[in-house]
Parts: C-alpha cells; structure tokens; sequence
C-alpha cells in the first residue's frame, strides 16, 4: 500500500513542479533554467526541515508512511535532478558554456 501512497505523492510533486516551473521563467527570461534551479532549492530545503521537524527527535511525530509520501513521493516528484542535467547539458550545447557551468555549479552547491 505504501507504494500507491509514493506515487500519489510523486503524481502531485510532479505537478507542484509543472505549475511552478514557470513563474521563475515568466519572470527572469528563459535564457537560465530559473525554474528549474528554484524549484530544485525550495524541494531540497523543504526536505531538509520536513525530515528534521519529523525525525525521531524532532518536534512533529508522524508515521513513517506520511515521511515516506511526502519525501520520497512529493519530494521526489517535486525535484528532480534529471531535469537540472538535462538543462545544464543543453545550456552548454547551445554555444553558452559559461552558464551551463554556472548552472551546473550554482545546482550542486545550492543541494540539487
């Protein structure tokens, strides 16, 4: 069953991501994969407080099949690092090989 509950999760990360994708490149342009490089930073931090708030030791006591829908299942849904490789790697094909290193630099040190 908990199976069903990570692809729920993962279903609806990926559409949190598709939605919101966008407004970073509506706003900044699209010659940078903004969307992708915020939503990568906005999952990853998210992961980081939502693990920790519902550690063993944290503040919030959940089961573990509502940390496994929301980190591995939204979470994951959410950020996913192909994207960031696949956009880097297209920055870079397309005669931008400084920015596809920025980005490539500014994703992995910034957690994705």
């Amino acid at each position: 069953m908990i199976y069903l509950w990570i692809a729920l999760g993962s279903a609806i990360g990926g559409a949190a991501r598709y939605w919101s994708y966008g407004i970073p490149a509506r706003l900044f342009g699209e010659t940078f994969p903004w969307g992708t490089l915020a939503v990568n930073v906005i999952g990853s931090a998210f992961i980081g407080f939502f693990a920790t708030l519902t550690s063993p030791d944290g503040r919030l006591l959940v089961p573990s099949s509502t940390r496994q829908f929301v980190m591995a299942g939204f979470c994951g849904g959410f950020t996913t690092f192909s994207t960031f490789s696949l956009e880097t790697l297209n920055l870079g094909a397309r005669a931008r090989p400084a920015t596809g290193s920025g980005g490539g630099c500014s994703g992995t040190s910034s957690g994705q």
